[in-house]
Parts: C-alpha cells; structure tokens; sequence
C-alpha cells in the first residue's frame, strides 16, 4: 500500500445512479481523457459541482465591529450610477415579444 492510499478517508457510502448510453459513453470518455476511473471522475465532478453551488450558500462569521462597518460601506452612494442609470432606461429586447 503506498502512503496516499493509507491517508485517503474511508468509503463508506454507496451513490447509484442510472444513466442513458449516451451519458454513460461521455462520461467514460472524459475518465480516460483524464486518465481517472469512472468512479473518481464521477465523485470529482459532482464534488467540484456541489462546491460551487453551495459556495454562496455559506454562514459567514463576523464580529459586531466588521457588520458595522459592512452595513456602513452598503450605505454609501454609488461612485457612479451613469452605467445602471443607462441600462435601466434602455428598451427592453424582450418587449415586443408575444
């Protein structure tokens, strides 16, 4: 056993999921192209996906000082509202669709 399996946490779980040929065929091919097994890319790309997903979904910590100064800075005026001004007066381009 060499030293990386030795440190990688145990897989208790089990995911099973059913998939199209088509979906199963790309999937095969972009585990190959990256050299990895299907499990691995698959476990990769739904982690990489979650992450991404939940990122803004997150708790932030702050002290009462920090809120104050984050509610202080959303106060402030725009340093300039000419480009919001502009797209706020622009035409629809969906208004003339039925």
């Amino acid at each position: 056993m060499n030293a990386s399996a030795s440190t990688r946490p145990s897989k208790s779980q089990r995911l099973n999921v059913r998939v199209t040929d088509r979906q199963e065929k790309l999937i095969r091919k972009a585990a190959e192209a990256t050299d990895r097994t299907m499990t691995d890319f698959i476990l990769e790309s739904a982690s990489v996906e979650a992450e991404r997903i939940l990122a803004d979904r997150r708790w932030f910590v702050a002290t009462d000082a920090q809120w104050a100064e984050f509610n202080r800075l959303l106060e402030l005026p725009l340093a300039s509202e000419s480009k919001l001004s502009k797209l706020a007066n622009r035409a629809s381009p969906f208004a003339n669709e039925s």
